[in-house]
């Protein structure tokens, strides 16, 4: 009888998930790490940390006093989430196989400089980094690299695991 449990396809217990596919994870690193770094950048923003507050990422494309209020953090917190996944695909495709943790700090200093000085002037909002105060440059910067680093030591971290796992099914065969 007990064999049969174990050998019947039909029950629950017998079945086995399929495992997530590195992409998929990447995907879901990406909107973890977007929303997560954006609701503590919240956080600071309330506290007077910083000047900078998630909404900001809805100044070019909303109209309206709505997106300064809570709904409109909370909504620029989701859409930075959005966007986290095309970045961490961004770094999957070109990062994935360095796993040092100065890469992934250095990726999201890259990414600080990139929408502090690059993007700058489609955010009305932004001052220039020399008009902010000094509490919200380094706040930013802090939360861009602990972003980076967690962002991309994940995705490198499980690329080297996929990795590992792949070698170890070609070497069994």
């Amino acid at each position: 009888m007990v064999e049969e449990k174990k050998k019947n396809p039909k029950l629950e217990q017998n079945h086995q998930e399929e495992p997530m596919s590195i992409i998929a994870k990447v995907v879901v690193t990406g909107l973890v790490g977007g929303i997560f770094w954006s609701l503590l950048s919240y956080v600071a923003y309330l506290f007077k940390f910083t000047e900078i507050s998630p909404s900001l990422v809805l100044q070019p494309w909303a109209v309206g006093d709505w997106k300064n209020g809570v709904y409109g953090q909370f909504m620029g917190v989701f859409v930075i989430g959005l966007l986290s996944i095309g970045v961490a695909l961004l770094y999957y495709a070109v990062l994935r196989k360095f796993d040092k943790i100065w890469v992934s700090m250095i990726f999201g200093l890259a990414l600080w400089a990139i929408v502090f000085f690059v993007l700058n002037p489609i955010f009305p909002d932004l001052k220039d980094v020399w008009d902010l105060k000094r509490n919200t440059i380094i706040t930013t910067i802090c939360f861009y690299i602990l972003y980076g680093v967690f962002v991309g030591y994940s995705i490198s971290f499980e690329a080297n695991e996929f990795n590992q796992e792949k070698h170890a099914i070609v070497s069994n065969e």
